[in-house]
């Protein structure tokens, strides 16, 4: 972290906030562009300080996260975390089936245990349906396991990092206090904006491409009706040319039986 420290005083690190606002910049530049392009992005704090943020911040975004302990293999073995959220759903709507009443109260109270703990451990992440496209972590020491996991399917890791971790494993390093929960809102805040303001632009993309669409669709609709038209009008034009033919044949018929 020596690139990030603006100085020592009385043992302790102080970071140089001018790196942490440029650092900042980047990695909201980076989860914009990705947000624009339609893919998600994983946010993993499940330090006491940073879970309320996440939950509501990420949670307002339709962003996955983890605020609980991580499940080992999460990225590593995702086929069997997605086999435990079908099993989530599947509960869900056993609950709403007419088999649910004819249930005995045990089996109600231990089905519905099992869906609580479902949807504690993976309820932010029911709408992950494939690997993210990158990783955001607060404290990447706490949440060393996540890190190794992402950097084993080659997915970019975004990450707070305080004086006393490595950032040698980190993609977008921005240098901060991760125990802070002031630190913490403002940078996850920052993240989230930056992400709100892809998804706008990729609404907006989208917007513009319908209308387009309709019109040349409409235009080819109007170049085929323009087709037909002209179509049925040589038609016209070669029946009539047969019926004059057919009656000039017709009276040279008539002058020769009268000759």
């Amino acid at each position: 972290m020596a690139p990030y420290i603006f100085m020592e005083r009385n043992g302790i690190h102080i970071i140089d906030l001018h790196k942490t606002a440029a650092k900042i910049d980047e990695a909201a530049a980076a989860l914009k562009q990705i947000a624009k392009s339609g893919r998600k992005i994983l946010f993993v704090a499940t330090k006491k300080q940073a879970k309320e943020i996440i939950a509501n911040k990420v949670g307002s975004v339709n962003m996955p996260y983890v605020v609980e302990r991580w499940p080992g293999g999460m990225l590593t073995n995702f086929p069997t975390i997605r086999k435990a959220v079908k099993k989530m759903t599947s509960i869900d709507r056993m609950m709403t089936d007419t088999s649910w009443t004819s249930l005995s109260k045990r089996e109600k109270l231990q089905i519905s245990r099992q869906r609580a703990k479902l949807e504690k451990n993976l309820g932010s992440i029911a709408e992950l349906n494939r690997l993210p496209a990158a990783m955001f972590v607060v404290d990447v020491m706490k949440e060393h396991i996540a890190v190794k996991e992402a950097i084993r399917l080659g997915i970019p890791v975004f990450a707070m990092v305080d004086t006393n971790s490595d950032p040698g494993n980190v993609d977008f390093v921005i240098p901060a206090n991760d125990d802070a929960s002031n630190s913490i809102e403002l940078i996850i805040g920052a993240m989230v904006d930056a992400i709100k303001e892809g998804l706008a632009e990729r609404k907006a993309d989208k917007e513009n491409e319908a209308p387009a669409k309709d019109k040349s669709s409409k235009g080819g609709r109007k170049g085929e009706s323009k087709a037909r038209v002209k179509g049925r009008k040589e038609e016209e034009e070669a029946d009539e040319a047969v019926e004059v033919e057919a009656a000039d044949k017709a009276d040279d018929i008539d002058a020769a039986d009268q000759e």
